[in-house]
C-alpha cells in the first residue's frame, strides 16, 4: 500500500525545534526525576536538582510558544499536500477524519491492517496531543509547589493545603511522570510503525515522496515520485 507524501509544510522548522527542545527537556526530567527520587548515583544529586528544575521552566516555557505558534505559524492540513492552514485548525476535528475515531482504535488494537486515510492527526493522536499541553502545565504547577522557593507562595500553599500536604504533591508529581513515559513510547511508536519517513521529516526535514492528495476535493490526486 503507498503512503501519503511526507512534505516539510507538514511540520515547518519552528515546530520541529519546539518537539526537539520537548523531546530533550522530556528525557532529562524524566532521568534525572528518577535519581531524585531514587538517588543511586552519589554525587550527583545537586546537579540532578539543578537540571530538573532548568528544564522544568524550558518544557513549560516551550510548551506556551508552541501553542502560542498554533495560532501564528501555517502547517499543511493532512499528509500528501502542500496546501497550508493555520496550525490550530490541524488539531480540531476536520472532514478528513470525520467519524474515524473506532476505526483508529480497531487500527491500534490490530484488529485492522491499515488506518484510515485521514487528516495530518488521527483522531486519537488530537486528543493525546491536547492532553499533551495539560500534562506539562499540571507537571510544572505541581513541580514549583515543592521547590523551596516557591512552595511558600500563596498559590502553592492554598494547592498544597488542598491536596493534603507536600508529600501527596510529590507522589502525583511523580506518577505524573509516567504520563510522560506512556506518551513517548506510544508516540514513538505509532510514529514509525508505517517507516522512518515521518521521523526523518520531523528531525531532518526529510521529504519522502508517495501519494499526493487535494484537502479541499478530499481525494488523492496524484504521486509524486520525492524520494528521501
Amino acid at each position: 500500500m503507498a503512503h501519503l507524501a511526507h512534505y516539510k509544510e507538514a511540520h515547518p522548522l519552528p515546530f520541529r525545534i519546539t518537539h526537539w527542545i520537548n523531546l530533550v527537556a522530556m528525557i532529562v526530567l524524566i532521568f534525572s526525576g528518577c535519581i531524585i527520587h531514587f538517588p543511586f548515583i552519589p554525587g550527583i544529586m545537586g546537579v540532578c536538582r539543578g537540571l530538573h528544575i532548568f528544564f522544568g521552566f524550558v518544557l513549560f516555557i516551550n510548551c506556551l510558544v508552541r501553542v502560542i505558534l498554533a495560532f501564528v505559524v501555517e502547517s499543511a492540513p493532512t499528509a500528501g499536500t502542500r496546501k497550508t492552514v493555520k496550525d490550530y485548525k490541524t488539531w480540531l476535528p476536520q472532514a478528513d477524519n470525520k467519524h474515524q475515531g473506532p476505526e483508529w482504535i480497531k487500527y491500534y488494537l490490530f484488529m485492522r491492517k491499515t488506518h484510515p486515510l485521514s487528516a495530518k492527526l488521527g483522531v486519537p493522536q488530537k486528543i493525546s496531543y491536547l492532553l499533551i499541553p495539560i500534562l506539562i502545565i499540571a507537571m510544572f504547577i505541581t513541580g514549583i509547589c515543592i521547590w523551596t522557593p516557591t512552595a511558600s507562595s500563596g498559590f502553592c500553599q492554598a494547592l498544597l493545603n488542598g491536596i493534603g500536604g507536600p508529600m501527596n504533591m510529590r507522589i502525583l508529581h511523580y506518577f505524573l511522570m509516567f504520563g510522560f513515559l506512556i506518551f513517548m513510547c506510544i508516540h514513538i511508536y505509532l510514529a514509525n510503525i508505517e517507516g522512518l519517513a515521518p521521523s526523518k521529516l520531523m528531525f531532518f526535514g526529510k521529504e519522502h515522496g508517495g501519494l499526493t492528495y487535494d484537502p479541499d476535493r478530499h481525494v488523492i490526486d496524484g504521486e509524486d515520485a520525492l524520494e528521501a
